[in-house]
């Protein structure tokens, strides 16, 4: 038997460790290859759904800010108009003197500062002795007002199209913008007609205003530093367009052109509301976006919001150039990464778990931010003329909605809001809100006020621009008188004989300007009336065929619940069950929340009532004493009670004399008692200056008498000895309501 070649053996045990090895490596730089082909997939996956979120960012704020300028546009524009219809009169009564024209002209150009000119052109022969044409316009020449009649053979304004437009369709309208020659400038002309005594049109009417005002008001502030707006005419004419020191004038030319394009590609926002265009600059081939829309009504003008990809993605880019050059140095080095396979295997772990407890933490948020909100119901079981419920139902874990009430010094407070967007910062800011809410109403009662320290709090580092809609109220439970102040919210809904909505005025969101003045507004709550307040995923509740719930609805639903006599919970209820079966599952797009509070007065049946007047003068507290010992004799109090009685009557009466009327100026402070045999009511009256005592901020009584401020004490008393104390301002008066319960009374 021949003997095995060693050599040959060990030759074979070598090449099966090379094919091993080779059989290694392939699969090192195979599961390299992937790995880098996974990274790359990773980032552009990442890139692209980032700069989708980026450019639907934009074209919110973008659509926005057409709303936005658009709205102060046509503002300044109905400005305009109004000023004209505001001397249609004057113009119609001064017909038969036509040398008196030029006056109501010049009242019109010194009534808005907007307006460079204004005229009347007559049908031709109107007044002969004028001539065949006959046109006076006045207008502003270097600050002061020149006055002409400038029709000519060279100027026949029956040839101009406001003058045909006006006598022949016979209604206002605003002409596009054109060079005149009078004023030296570009303007755009609103014309209405002037009829006779036989309702025949002989005249027409007009205002000159510069395209310079809206070029101002077009270009104040922007989305990014090199965005510009513009505004064209229907037909695609520029009428306004930045300043050409900041924006070349072939960009905006270019981008004109553009919108004129009817070949050009187009498409329409998520929303519908613009439409949205791409293109490249001329001179520096810079890529940007232009988004444009029509006016809702009349002038049927253009207005467009351009921005450039290099502000808009550039820092998105600038990124993704990061992490690619991130993934190339990773390559070098993914080697390492097949070693540390059970590392990263626990790292993913770890990932999960830290994916749980956010999910967790989420729910803690929910729990907490519910926590937030008033839950007890009935809410004051003790009182019987106020009855409140209220609900939120979020769309997602935590939600951007709120509600809150609570009652001070017989006042109710309340408010009801939303947050712009959805989840984690939406909630978080209406904890701040709500927060707010309770802090700015502790001591003020007036809700534009609370609104305004609200606003300017919110304001400061809004570097978000997350803003806040909300409507704020304060109760005066013992007289139904609600002041009110609306932030860009829903009208509530009053339920009492009739539906109806409370009239309020729009003001700006919470969040935006921390200037904005804030107005207060003013109603009475009529007697067993409810008010219904909501958020708009009330209204804006859709089902599966993307149809709303809509107002109409509401206000129907509504008057059943008021039909059937439902009180808050009821209609709180019944309200959540419709908008459930209205949506039929669909998923939620918006925060639900509802508030409904029920007024019912109870009426005060005095057994006993009283009145004392004294002058401003704290020697008359002598007739005070013994005024209020009679009383508590009457009813027969106890001695201690009877005690506390007096001293804070004497209190919140010397508190009014100090402060109702300056030194030197006599005044009358009525004082009337009132009891029920149940409880004490004093109402004190003074028509001195307006001075709310429940205003001021409690006295500290734990700091030294060096540290404490001088004052706050007496009315600390008051409320210590007192159950509720109530200020009313009504027709020039203070109005201070005391009430005390007489459980103490002598058995």
């Amino acid at each position: 038997m021949a003997k095995p070649d060693k050599n040959s053996s060990t030759h074979s045990l070598h090449q099966k460790t090379d094919f091993w090895h080779l059989g290694v490596k392939n699969n090192v730089i195979l599961n390299i290859v992937l790995a880098a082909i996974l990274l790359e997939a990773i980032s552009a996956t990442q890139f692209y759904f980032t700069r989708n979120l980026l450019a639907d960012e934009l074209e919110r704020r973008a659509e926005t800010e057409l709303v936005m300028k658009a709205i102060i546009v046509k503002n300044t524009l109905k400005i305009s108009e109004n000023s004209l219809w505001g001397h249609l009169w004057d113009m119609e009564r001064n017909m038969e003197e036509p040398d008196s024209l030029y006056d109501v002209m010049e009242w019109v150009l010194r009534s808005h500062h907007n307006i460079t000119g204004c005229g009347v052109a007559f049908l031709p022969g109107y007044f002969p002795q004028k001539g065949r044409l006959f046109e006076p316009y006045a207008f502003w020449d270097n600050g002061k007002i020149r006055k002409e009649q400038v029709a000519s053979d060279k100027h026949d304004y029956t040839q101009k199209t406001f003058y045909k437009r006006v006598m022949a369709e016979d209604t206002s309208i605003w002409i596009d913008p054109y060079y005149d020659n009078i004023t030296d400038r570009i303007i755009v002309t609103y014309a209405m007609p002037i009829h006779d005594n036989k309702n025949n049109v002989v005249a027409v009417f007009g205002i000159d205003v510069s395209t310079d005002i809206l070029k101002d008001t077009l270009n104040y502030r922007h989305l990014y530093p090199s965005s510009y707006n513009i505004l064209l005419t229907q037909s695609g004419e520029l009428i306004s367009a930045p300043d050409s020191k900041r924006v070349k004038y072939s960009n905006v030319e270019h981008v004109v052109n553009i919108i004129n394009d009817s070949t050009s590609t187009k498409t329409m926002s998520k929303n519908g509301r613009c439409k949205i265009a791409t293109f490249y600059d001329p001179d520096d081939n810079e890529k940007g976006y232009v988004y444009y829309a029509t006016f809702k009504e009349k002038p049927d003008w253009q207005i467009a919001v351009v921005c450039y990809d290099k502000e808009v993605f550039g820092k998105l880019r600038k990124m993704h150039l990061i992490l690619l050059l991130s993934m190339l140095a990773g390559i070098i080095v993914l080697g390492f990464i097949v070693s540390h396979f059970v590392k990263n295997s626990l790292k993913l772990k770890e990932a999960n778990k830290a994916k749980e407890r956010i999910d967790h933490e989420l729910s803690i948020a929910k729990n907490i931010q519910m926590e937030m909100l008033p839950k007890t119901y009935p809410p004051y079981p003790e009182r019987s003329d106020i009855d409140i419920y209220g609900s939120l139902v979020p769309a997602r874990e935590v939600g951007g909605d709120l509600f809150d009430y609570f009652l001070r010094d017989e006042k109710l407070f309340f408010c009801i809001g939303d947050v712009s967007g959805k989840g984690v910062p939406a909630a978080l800011l209406m904890a701040v809100i709500h927060t707010l809410f309770r802090s700015a109403s502790a001591h003020e009662n007036n809700p534009a006020r609370i609104l305004q320290s609200i606003n300017e709090t919110s304001c400061q580092g809004n570097e978000s621009h997350m803003f806040v809609t909300l409507f704020l109220g304060v109760l005066d439970l013992p007289t139904g008188h609600l002041r009110y102040c609306n932030a860009g919210h829903d009208a509530p809904i009053i339920m009492g004989p009739t539906v109806t909505p409370l009239p309020v005025k729009a003001n700006l969101p919470i969040g935006l300007f921390d200037d904005f003045n804030y107005e207060m507004q003013q109603t009475v709550l009529m007697p067993n009336s409810t008010m219904f307040l909501y958020t708009d995923g009330l209204t804006e509740a859709k089902n599966s065929q993307r149809k709303q719930f809509g107002l109409q609805r509401v206000q129907e639903l509504l008057t059943r619940c008021t039909q059937e006599k439902k009180m808050p919970r009821e209609i709180i209820e019944t309200t959540i069950q419709e908008v459930h079966a209205f949506v039929m599952g669909a998923e939620p797009s918006d925060d639900l929340t509802l508030l409904a509070i029920h007024y019912m007065p109870q009426h005060f049946e005095s057994i006993l009532s009283e009145t004392l007047t004294l002058k401003n003068d704290v020697r008359e507290t002598a007739k005070l004493s013994s005024f209020m010992k009679s009383i508590t004799e009457k009813l027969e109090l106890d001695k201690s009670l009877a005690r506390q009685l007096r001293l804070a009557v004497e209190e919140a009466v010397v508190n009014v004399i100090d402060y109702a009327y300056p030194v030197g100026i006599e005044g009358d402070v009525t004082i009337k008692v009132m009891s029920d045999n149940r409880c004490l009511k004093v109402i004190i009256v003074d028509s001195g200056v307006a001075f709310d005592p429940t205003a001021k901020e409690k006295t500290d009584i734990t700091l030294s008498a060096e540290e404490r401020q001088i004052g706050g004490l007496g009315i600390l008393l008051v409320r210590e000895l007192m159950d509720t104390i109530n200020y009313e301002r009504t027709d020039g008066q203070n109005i201070l309501t005391l009430m005390k319960l007489l459980s103490n009374k002598k058995q």
